[in-house]
């Protein structure tokens, strides 16, 4: 600890969920005569939901403003010194330093720290090909980037779209460029959309994008993006295919921003993001933290470390740090791996393992699939709904639970990550006391007759 101040210094590196959640509840606990609070930001936005994005996008949110729960000036407000545009570029731990650039001016500086806090989020994956960083060509993670595609597709006369993937991101800005009148294609590399799923569930997904127009081409490997004369994208290009594209939007993914932490020395796990205890220090760093999409955390239901970017997981991170740096006590112990989407009106859900996640843990198990409805079925607007689940071979322990269906099918899958994180079987699961009443649901609940059909059959493999 730097003892040259009478109170202790806190450095945030990302003014997002897990940065400013971190700094705001440190300062809950903390006041301005104990503790200083300097956060960096590289970007103009600070506190907002880039899960909202697409649908800012697609114009189902018409004002950007509302997706930002946190303002500069409120955080400012509350004694926190936030400095916007401004990109931190090397750590030195030793000096128990960071330097930072003004992105406008390129100025430099140094600020010292006695604890520091790593959030720095994720970045989209640009494929290593001609082409990529075109014009007209864009990934979709921050409030900036969104706002940089709007400001293409307000530019553009043509009305063609290609999206490379068919992940979350994927999915969502497809649909929401369908919203805007594109004719849009998705290029897939894997059989089905939705890698996130099962392909027999993502064949679901497929149908349905196909439903809204959209062109799907799956098992298809994107090579190059030509560009026209004046450097803008006017095609995407796979093995033996070219799609015309007056835009292009990257839903290939995320990787964790860790190349300072890299830099610098910090440990780093098979996916690249940072590890920490679960307390969300970095492992054997006692005074620097991290949080968000730039780390890595433990799989309830593998036990294994994964890459999970999720605005949840952000938030509680920064809980967790924030509550620690403050002086109090929490821990983060871990996730089973929940995630809800749409398109259109289907709902897309999924939790703990999939078919190939258990196989790789070396887990075997008995899967089902079982056809319901969202309602009593003699109940109006009764939807189907079919509920994939996973439960371990001999002891019936759940492993993970998919979900695909229409309204009122997505939020089912919490059921399964309650059960899942109480470690319970498909056979306890039977006996959950659920609400019913014929506009919720039928008196058997879609996700407790799939837990009847796997419990029978670990029964039968016995």
């Amino acid at each position: 600890m730097n003892m040259s101040r009478a109170r202790e210094r806190l450095v945030v590196i990302g003014g997002d969920a897990a940065g400013m959640s971190a700094a705001s509840q440190a300062r809950r606990l903390k006041g301005p005569d104990e503790l200083e609070i300097v956060a960096f930001e590289r970007g103009h936005f600070t506190s907002y939901s880039a899960c909202g994005i697409p649908y800012w996008v697609g114009g189902d949110v018409t004002d950007r403003d509302r997706l930002i729960a946190r303002t500069p000036e409120e955080h400012r407000a509350r004694d926190i010194g936030l400095r916007l545009r401004t990109e931190v570029t090397e750590l030195d731990l030793d000096g128990q330093r960071v330097r930072a650039r003004d992105v406008d001016t390129g100025e430099e500086s140094w600020t010292s720290y006695d604890q520091l806090v790593i959030a720095t989020g994720a970045r989209p994956i640009r494929p290593d090909m001609p082409g990529a960083d075109a014009a007209g060509v864009h990934g979709v993670q921050t409030l900036d980037d969104g706002q940089a595609l709007l400001d293409t597709l307000e530019g553009t006369r043509g009305r063609r779209a290609v999206v490379v993937g068919a992940g979350y991101i994927g999915v969502e800005m497809a649909e929401a460029l369908i919203n805007r009148g594109y004719d849009v294609t998705v290029v897939n590399r894997g059989s089905e959309p939705m890698s996130t799923l099962d392909p027999d569930m993502g064949c679901l997904v497929h149908e349905a994008m196909e439903g809204l127009g959209i062109t799907m081409v799956n098992d298809a490997e994107v090579t190059k993006i030509l560009t026209s004369e004046d450097g803008r994208v006017r095609a995407v290009v796979t093995q033996d295919r070219e799609f015309p594209a007056d835009v292009v939007v990257l839903g290939i993914g995320v990787r964790p921003e860790t190349a300072l932490a890299q830099a610098a020395g910090l440990p780093l796990g098979p996916h690249g993001g940072l590890l920490t205890d679960r307390s969300m220090r970095v492992r054997g760093h006692e005074n620097i933290w991290a949080g968000g999409d730039c780390v890595e955390v433990l799989d309830l239901v593998s036990g294994q470390d994964r890459h999970i970017p999720l605005g949840t997981h952000a938030n509680k991170h920064g809980q967790v740090i924030g509550t620690n740096i403050g002086g109090g006590y929490a821990t983060f112990p871990g996730v089973v791996g929940t995630a809800v989407s749409k398109v259109c009106d289907l709902e897309i859900a999924r939790t703990g393992l999939r078919e190939k996640d258990a196989h790789r843990v070396g887990l075997r198990f008995e899967s089902v699939t079982i056809e319901s409805t969202s309602r009593a079925g003699y109940y109006p607007n009764a939807s189907p709904m079919t509920v994939k689940m996973l439960a371990e071979h001999r002891t019936g322990r759940l492993l993970g639970v998919q979900i695909v269906g229409r309204e009122g099918a997505g939020k089912r899958v919490d059921i399964a990550a309650v059960a899942l994180t109480a470690g319970m079987t498909a056979e306890q699961m039977t006996t959950l006391d659920l609400g019913y009443a014929p506009p919720f649901s039928p008196v058997w609940d879609p996700v407790l007759v799939a837990a009847r059909k796997a419990a029978a059959k670990v029964l039968g493999s016995l």
